[in-house]
């Protein structure tokens, strides 16, 4: 009998099971490589939405919980996945500086924004009004941690390779059962896959599609992610991803040619040296119809919980998301309602 039964392995599937080995619970993971939001995605961990100059959702909170739990995972996989890297956010005015200036007085923003303008000195960058600096940023490579992970996962002989299939599940009154696997509780942690759970389908995940770029510019040499249009993140080896798309109506993981066209049209507009693109991904991420997490228990079924729609904040929501999931499974503390998914109960009924 084991005591959890995870199904999916991105950023929700790790953070969990995290939890569980640290709270010495056992389990065991089914997942396949469907879903690759979490895979493609850009990695920032970034406090502030830079189009208004707003704290995201429990941002301090959130990242008070993640950035421990990199360096951990870090030690434990023996790999470096934190590469702390400052965020700049290209002004388009002056009025925008003097909204900079406004918005870093204000509590709660101070601590994360730099008051003072950094003039742009990269000459193969269009800057003339310079940015500004947020503070406590950094960028988590989700690739390898992933791979490392369920590398880790497979050695541990904790890891099923497969599709899960739904039909498969049989409820019992003290555990669930999945082909021959018997648990206390089964998570489920899909992603955009919870479009195929008949359990909480019901739940208003939209998914947007977003695709990215990795370029290789020599002449570039810049060392910060660049927040215009689009985002340039330095990947080291003259490597930069540029990104990211959002569409709501395309749901595949096949990269296009139009958005391909969209992020090089935005990244024209600033970048002024010559590169060339190495990589195009696309990936769905799990967002929601209130841009809130969906976390909490089945209202029917009891020994079923859900970990699921971080959006594009997957690498910052993930591990309080997480925890607040255990804590209300063993504890009995609620999570918290603005991502309970008991906001939906109306949907269900």
């Amino acid at each position: 009998m084991k005591d959890y039964l995870v199904v999916g392995m991105g950023l929700a599937g790790v953070a969990f099971c995290e939890v569980l080995a640290q709270e010495k619970k056992s389990f065991t993971v089914v997942s396949n490589t469907s879903q690759q939001a979490s895979t493609v995605a850009g990695g920032l961990y970034n406090p502030v939405i830079l189009k208004r100059f707003t704290m995201a959702w429990l941002a301090q909170q959130q990242l008070s919980q993640a950035l421990p739990f990199y360096e951990r995972l870090q030690k434990k996989l023996d790999i470096v996945l934190d590469h702390k890297v400052p965020v700049l956010r290209k002004f388009a005015s002056i009025e925008e500086q003097n909204l900079w200036f406004e918005k870093a007085d204000q509590p709660g923003l101070t601590r994360f924004l730099s008051p003072k303008i950094i003039s742009n000195t990269n000459t193969h960058i269009d800057a003339p009004f310079g940015y500004g600096e947020v503070l406590d940023t950094g960028r988590i490579d989700t690739a390898l941690l992933l791979k490392s992970y369920v590398e880790y996962l497979k050695k541990q002989d904790l890891f099923i390779a497969e599709t899960f299939n739904h039909n498969r599940v049989t409820q019992h009154k003290e555990y669930i059962a999945y082909n021959g696997i018997k648990a206390k509780n089964i998570v489920y942690a899909e992603g955009y896959g919870l479009k195929e759970n008949p359990y909480f389908n019901y739940l208003p995940l939209n998914g947007t599609k977003g695709e990215l770029l990795t370029i290789k510019a020599p002449d570039l040499n810049e060392s910060c992610v660049i927040k215009s249009s689009v985002f340039i993140i330095p990947l080291g080896n003259h490597l930069y991803r540029v990104g990211a798309t959002y569409k709501w109506k395309d749901k595949t993981n096949v990269p296009t040619a139009m958005a391909k066209t969209e992020l090089l049209g935005k990244l024209d507009t600033f970048l002024k040296c010559s590169y060339e693109v190495v990589k195009h991904v696309a990936g769905i991420r799990p967002t929601v119809t209130d841009r809130r997490p969906l976390v909490g228990q089945h209202p029917d079924y009891p020994r079923f919980y859900l970990l699921n729609g971080f959006g594009s904040r997957g690498v910052m929501i993930a591990p309080f998301a997480a925890q607040q999931l255990f804590q209300a499974i063993e504890v009995q503390i609620p999570v918290h309602p603005e991502m309970d998914i008991a906001r939906f109960a109306q949907k269900y009924a």
